[in-house]
C-alpha cells in the first residue's frame, strides 16, 4: 500500500487507528512565574548607586542629627549664655554581595525549544529584586513601636500606629502590608465608604484598597516578608538603599565540561535611618 499523507490517511476506514499520528504542535515559548508584589524604590528616603559610591571601600557612613539634641534656655541679664551644640549619629551600610551562578550544558541549549540561557538570567534577576524587598523589610522591623494586634487588623490598630509615628513628630504617608493584613482591611466596612477609602473608585474595580486615611497601600508577596505583619512610614526618613554594584551579568564558558553558563550579582544593603518613623503592625 502506498504511504498517504497524515491528513489523508486518518480519514479514511484503515487509518481508525492512525488518529495517534495526528502531530502535536508543541509552541517554542516558555510560560515565564509570575512577577511578585514587591516594594518600590521609591518608598526609600534615597538609593544611592554605584556611582555616588565610587572610593567608599566596602562600608559607608550616614551621618544623622540627633532630634531635639538642642535646648532654648531663659538667660537673665548680664548672665552667661550658656553653651550647647547638635548631637549626631551614625549609621553604617556594609555591603553584601548576593547571586547565583547558571551553567547549561551546549546539548540542553541545543535541543531546547526556547533560550534556557537568558530565561535564567531573567529568574536570577526577579530572584535578586526579591531579596531587596526582603532587606526592606528586615530593616523595618527596627520600628521604634509595635502595635500588637489581634485575629485581623483593626482601624485602631492602623490609626495607632500612625499616631505613634506622629508623636515622634514625623508625618505618616504609605502602609506596606502582607496579604492578610490586605485582606483584613477588604473585610472593614468602614474602608468600604468613598471618605474612609480615599479611593472607592478605584478600589471597586480592582479589589484593592488605594489609601486608607491618606496613607498609600503598598503590598509585599508572602515570598518576601510576614503576610500578617503592615508597617506604616514616613518615606522620607524611614529608610535607604545603598548598591555599591547594581545587578550584574557577566557570561562564561566552561570549554572542558561543554557548557555555558552566566553570574549574576549584585552588592546592596538597605538600612533603617530613623526607627521612630515606623511604626509596626503585628497580626495573627
Amino acid at each position: 500500500m502506498a504511504f498517504n499523507k497524515i491528513k489523508e490517511y486518518i480519514n479514511t476506514d484503515v487509518g481508525a487507528a492512525g488518529t495517534l499520528l495526528i502531530p502535536q504542535l508543541i509552541l517554542p515559548m516558555l510560560v515565564e512565574e509570575v512577577d511578585k508584589n514587591l516594594l518600590d524604590r521609591s518608598l526609600a528616603k534615597w538609593v544611592l548607586g554605584p556611582g555616588q559610591l565610587v572610593g567608599q571601600g566596602g562600608t559607608f557612613n550616614v551621618n544623622l542629627e540627633t532630634p531635639d539634641s538642642t535646648k532654648i534656655r531663659e538667660v537673665g541679664e548680664g548672665a552667661e549664655v550658656p553653651l550647647d551644640s547638635l548631637e549626631y549619629s551614625t549609621i553604617t551600610y556594609t555591603f553584601t554581595k548576593y547571586g547565583m551562578a547558571v551553567r547549561i550544558t551546549r546539548e540542553m541549549m541545543e535541543d531546547s525549544q526556547f533560550e534556557l540561557l537568558q530565561s535564567n538570567i531573567r529568574s536570577a534577576g526577579k530572584r535578586l529584586a526579591e531579596n531587596e524587598t526582603r532587606l526592606v523589610l528586615e530593616a523595618l522591623e527596627g520600628a521604634n513601636t509595635t502595635v500588637t494586634g489581634g485575629a485581623a487588623i483593626t482601624i485602631s490598630d492602623v490609626t495607632t500606629a500612625m499616631l505613634n509615628v506622629e508623636a515622634q513628630d514625623f508625618t505618616p504617608t504609605d502602609l506596606i502590608v502582607g496579604t492578610d493584613v490586605l485582606n483584613d482591611l477588604r473585610n472593614i466596612d468602614t474602608f468600604a465608604e468613598a471618605d474612609k477609602w480615599g479611593d472607592s473608585t478605584n478600589a471597586a474595580r480592582t479589589g484593592r484598597v488605594g489609601m486608607v486615611y491618606g496613607l498609600s497601600v503598598h503590598l509585599f508577596s508572602n515570598q518576601v516578608g510576614t503576610s500578617t505583619t503592615a508597617y506604616v512610614i514616613d518615606r522620607r526618613e524611614a529608610y535607604g538603599i545603598a548598591i555599591k554594584r547594581d545587578i550584574t551579568v557577566e557570561n562564561c564558558t566552561l570549554p572542558s565540561f561543554d557548557m555555558e553558563g552566566a553570574v549574576i550579582t549584585q552588592r546592596m544593603d538597605v538600612q533603617l535611618l530613623r526607627s521612630r518613623a515606623v511604626g509596626r503592625i503585628t497580626t495573627t
